[in-house]
């Protein structure tokens, strides 16, 4: 059906309902920051609603979504005299893994449940490193910790957490 068909307002917004979390996520994971996501993400929709695509299926417009966020957001990069700090091939090719059917809900889910599990100076050398944004040195200095130690505890954390989340995930 094509999107510009009856009611453009009703199909775009239930467009943006379906897949605004989506294009923002894979935004972030190009490397974009919150704002300039959030900007990326309206540009996105904006151009979606003035040139009217063939909408097919969830998969296919997920598919097409991010490749206008993907062109958008190589404009931006490019306008401020930057290049992309990833390979955007591969990052595409790994996000579409990461959000599968869900935009990546699943996955971010059963983090948030796996995260509540962590708890004593595992959870405190988290919170500052990824939470606080303290580099590696700092959080060493904060917990009274070497620099080796943080990384070697950050390290094993993440691994438990990613068979957290696998474990969760291939249950379902």
């Amino acid at each position: 059906m094509l999107m510009a068909a009856a009611d453009p307002t009703a199909r775009l917004e239930a467009l943006v309902r379906n897949h605004q979390r989506g294009v923002w996520r894979y935004l972030r994971w190009l490397g974009a920051g919150a704002a300039e996501a959030d900007d990326l993400t309206q540009e996105t929709f904006l151009e979606v609603w003035r040139r009217p695509f063939e909408q097919y299926d969830d998969r296919a417009t997920a598919a097409y979504l991010r490749q206008v966020a993907r062109n958008r957001f190589l404009m931006w990069i490019r306008a401020r005299g930057r290049k992309a700090e990833v390979n955007l091939d591969a990052a595409d090719e790994v996000f579409g893994e990461f959000a599968r059917d869900d935009g990546g809900d699943a996955r971010i889910g059963a983090l948030a449940d796996c995260l509540r599990r962590v708890q004593g100076k595992t959870r405190q050398a988290v919170d500052l490193f990824y939470a606080d944004g303290h580099s590696r040195a700092e959080t060493a200095r904060l917990m009274g910790m070497n620099e080796e130690g943080v990384k070697t505890l950050l390290r094993r954390v993440k691994d438990s957490l990613r068979e957290c989340v696998e474990q969760k995930l291939n249950r379902t």
